[in-house]
């Protein structure tokens, strides 16, 4: 905001010695001032976001000096009341970035250079300059009222912190930033140990003090710049711009040493490029979840040494192609037959066995083998099912899906038909599965990227709906073809009436939007029955089948298109 108020005081600056009787001196003393006020906008713009909020007094009480000197030089009343009306940006701008006592300084000091500059013009009387005054101190107080007002909707109103939603703007902001700035982040979660048995033994009152107590104690002793909130419950959330994740890791390990009556558990997380803002605060809280399990009062970072090894052995694994891709099948609930699958890798290691795909899928975004991992998959996927056409003649729709990371690379739609190209399988037959909390942050290349893929024929699925990140209203904005209902909401659908008449409207409106519907995890008879009954489209899980190896998939399709068996046996005891 204060590069903003240089930038348009400058040219107004300008505009008046354009347009007044400026000559000689005075003239060249205001053009000076207004070249000046340009160059300071273009500084505070590129290097303000790393100053602290003090440092900001020095271009306010400077641009309220400037101004005054205007006036001074101004030809005649009418050039000298429009230099004058200038201070009431350095007005705003101390109002919107100090506390009333100093913001009030600032203007008091600005409004009596003005005046008294003001004075100095003959032909400008003093209830003109007061009449001036006023109207620049009621732009003061309505912005002050303003300012207060957004800040109390990002507040807690216990802690005086900010709440999850000043947290998600801080966030937002700084990850917008960065590409700019090239400053490290990161992110910890903090978790008051214990907590509810200060609540239960000792009152609710007692609880909010403690709070109110890690808030102010934190605060204090944390950098400028940092953002410190309360997360919500017993947990606060805190964000460390220009600390790598070793740093920020150190620090909170030492603010918890000062304070020992109050343990706590921290996770922390360094940004890495590509992270979303949700990415970066699940990796935080998987850390916060590592350093409860190892004992409580913990401080743990995420993506620390321990994982190294298994990083390098899946490297070795993706190289040799040692990843192997499982098919589930996708059935028309309708017609009951397989229309598609969906690619799953699958990694035995040699010694610990087979790993689990949430751990080496976040291992290879951690350790920047995502890429690699995910081309494996697409093209072995696709690849396996070009050669089940060729031999059987049979079509199936594929769906793999993709990381986050994947989607920030600007050269991953090139990547993608480079695959289709060696392996023959069509664009319009490939489904990527992305789910939505990869863009929570409306990432601009990751939606860009989402663009490209479309225009290359391929499908898009917006994976895992029906999740705490699912909002209706951004269907019209993501560029999406089909939405997969989470396994976690199909799970509930006979159990909970709401649920049900909740998938009717998902489904409704989908059909509205002309996308399709595949209802994830599907395991009972009576789920089945009831998707078909509310118009689901498509479904998917172990009642129709378990993911499989190609040959096992390709046995199990002849065997269903001669009659002889279903894809998965129909009891859930039977399938493991």
């Amino acid at each position: 905001m204060v590069a903003v108020f240089y930038l348009v005081g400058g040219l107004a600056g300008l505009l008046i010695t354009w347009g007044g009787h400026l000559v000689g001196t005075p003239r060249a003393v205001l053009i000076g001032m207004s070249v000046s006020a340009l160059l300071s906008s273009g500084v505070v713009f590129r290097w303000g976001r790393r100053w602290s909020r003090n440092a900001f007094h020095l271009p306010i009480g400077s641009a309220a000096g400037l101004i005054s000197t205007g006036v001074f030089l101004s030809p005649d009343s009418g050039t000298a009341v429009a230099c004058a009306a200038i201070i009431a940006f350095t007005v705003m701008d101390a109002v919107l970035l100090f506390n009333l006592v100093v913001a009030g300084a600032h203007m008091l000091l600005g409004l009596a250079g003005v005046t008294v500059a003001l004075m100095v013009q003959d032909s400008v009387s003093l209830p003109t300059a007061l009449a001036l005054d006023s109207v620049v101190v009621a732009l003061a107080v309505a912005t002050r009222v303003l300012v207060l007002r957004a800040a109390d909707a990002g507040r807690d109103p216990l802690t005086g912190l900010a709440n999850r939603r000043g947290l998600d703007e801080a966030l937002q902001q700084l990850l917008t930033d960065l590409p700019r700035s090239g400053d490290r982040l990161s992110a910890a979660l903090l978790d008051l140990d214990h907590f509810k048995a200060v609540n239960d033994t000792r009152g609710h009152g007692a609880g909010d003090a403690l709070l109110c107590q890690v808030a102010d104690a934190w605060t204090r002793a944390l950098p400028s710049r940092a953002v410190f909130a309360r997360h919500g419950g017993d947990e606060f959330a805190l964000l460390l711009p220009g600390l790598a994740g070793p740093a920020a890791l150190e620090l909170v390990r030492r603010l918890c040493a000062e304070h020992p009556g109050v343990r706590m558990s921290v996770g922390v997380a360094e940004h890495r490029v590509g992270d979303s803002a949700a990415q970066l605060m699940r990796r935080a809280d998987q850390a916060l979840y590592a350093a409860k399990d190892a004992g409580r009062g913990r401080c743990e970072l995420d993506g620390v040494d321990s994982d190294w090894d298994l990083a390098r052995d899946l490297a070795a694994a993706v190289a040799a192609s040692r990843i192997a891709v499982h098919f589930q099948p996708i059935v028309d609930l309708g017609s009951g037959d397989v229309v598609g699958v969906e690619a799953l890798a699958r990694w035995t290691h040699p010694e610990l066995g087979a790993v689990p795909p949430l751990e080496f899928i976040t291992v290879a975004e951690q350790h920047g083998l995502i890429g690699a991992l995910g081309e494996h998959v697409l093209r072995a996927a696709c690849a396996q099912l070009t050669a089940l056409r060729r031999q059987s003649g049979r079509q199936l729709r594929l769906g793999v899906n993709v990381s986050g990371l994947e989607l920030c690379d600007p050269r991953y739609p090139a990547r993608v038909a480079a695959v289709l190209e060696e392996t023959g399988w069509p664009a319009e037959e490939l489904v990527l599965e992305v789910t939505e909390s990869l863009l929570e942050a409306d990432s601009e290349v990751a939606v860009a990227t989402l663009h490209a893929l479309r225009a290359l024929g391929i499908r898009i699925a917006l994976d895992d709906f029906g999740t705490g990140y699912s909002s209706f209203s951004r269907l019209d904005t993501l560029p999406v073809d089909v939405l997969k209902v989470d396994s976690s909401f199909t799970a509930t659908v006979t159990s909970s009436a709401r649920r049900g008449q909740m998938l009717r409207s998902i489904v409704g409106l989908a059909g509205a939007l002309g996308l399709d519907v595949v209802a994830e995890g599907i395991e009972t008879a009576e789920q089945d029955d009831l998707l078909r009954s509310v118009g689901c489209t498509f479904g998917q899980g172990w009642l129709h089948g378990r993911p499989v190896p190609l040959p096992q998939l390709a046995a199990a399709l002849a065997a269903r298109s001669l009659g002889l068996q279903p894809l998965a046996p129909r009891p859930l005891a039977a399938a493991g």
